[in-house]
């Protein structure tokens, strides 16, 4: 372990995460994890972590550091304007930083969320597997809550760079959002409106936070003759929930159950589209059969595991 931030300001909401928890469900554990998992795994993989290991997540405003130990450090995600020692730095590249340096990121431009990692990791103690923050039950993370001003954090063992790595391309966050959805699990309840659902566009609202953003547009409303509500059950990332007042709420990461009726689930290739939302953006939601969600996790997955390739290969 090797003491490697000092945290100046924390910015709006920081925490320590990785790719989440999967085994705590039938304890009422969610997650949790990175909500962009996709530039989570990149950001480590340009530093020459494994994607498991543990990064920062900025959401709207970034934190600023000192550096206590030679390392190096990726930042991809929201574009948040950084500097080293005042001066710009590029995301998605590895930089080296030395004792004494400071770093500073800004709000976002585009793009809701950044990660940070540094060499080995962020250190932070396992807690049921995972070192992934969740903030509504105070467990994982930095003392299980979010940074502030004076937290000094650990970073794992790990070798420095060569030569810093660069992804040669990046991601843009659009303000207009499309997601590839599936019918269900209860669209049987919305018969009469579910080709609406799939055809409105949707503006993310104010209310949005880890455990799921609330859209905003016209109402969808269940069928006439369908139960008006349904016991609470297990939900999952993606579930499109449409409570009362006929506004849609996507799930995220902190979250086990769920009282609402789900009209639609996104495909998990798409999830993390959603961790860049802020309000004002529009969500489309596109509707594909259970098949091509397969196709797709399978596309995704060799996408990801072509990037961890080249930048091993750097």
């Amino acid at each position: 372990m090797t003491t490697a931030l000092r945290i100046l300001t924390p910015g709006l909401c920081t925490t320590v995460q990785d790719l989440g928890r999967f085994h705590a469900y039938h304890m009422g554990v969610p997650a949790s994890g990175e909500l962009d998992d996709y530039a989570g795994q990149v950001a480590n993989w340009l530093v020459g972590n494994p994607a498991t290991a543990a990064t920062l997540e900025m959401s709207m405003i970034g934190a600023s550091m000192e550096i206590l130990a030679a390392s190096d450090i990726a930042i991809t995600g929201a574009a948040m304007n950084p500097q080293l020692n005042g001066r710009p730095c590029r995301q998605w590249t590895s930089f080296f930083v030395k004792p004494g340096d400071i770093l500073e990121l800004g709000a976002a431009d585009n793009g809701c969320r950044a990660y940070l990692a540094i060499t080995g990791g962020i250190d932070v103690p396992l807690v049921l597997g995972s070192r992934a923050t969740y903030l509504g039950g105070r467990l994982g993370g930095f003392q299980g809550r979010m940074l502030a001003a004076g937290d000094v954090l650990a970073r794992g063992a790990g070798p420095l760079q060569k030569a810093p790595k660069t992804l040669p391309w990046f991601p843009l966050y659009p303000e207009t959002i499309f997601l590839r959805a599936i019918a269900g699990p209860h669209d049987g309840y919305f018969c009469n409106q579910l080709a609406r659902f799939f055809s409105t566009p949707f503006t993310v609202s104010s209310q949005c936070n880890r455990m799921g953003v609330r859209l905003a547009g016209d109402a969808i409303e269940r069928d006439a003759d369908a139960p008006e509500s349904i016991l609470s059950e297990p939900i999952a990332p993606g579930n499109v929930q449409i409570p009362a007042g006929g506004q849609p709420i996507v799930l995220l990461k902190e979250q086990t159950i769920g009282g609402y009726t789900n009209i639609a689930t996104v495909v998990s290739s798409d999830i993390w589209r959603m961790g860049q939302a802020k309000p004002g953006d529009q969500v489309r939601f596109v509707r594909i059969d259970l098949h091509e969600a397969h196709a797709l996790y399978r596309d995704w997955q060799a996408f990801l595991a072509g990037i961890e390739s080249l930048l091993a290969g750097c």
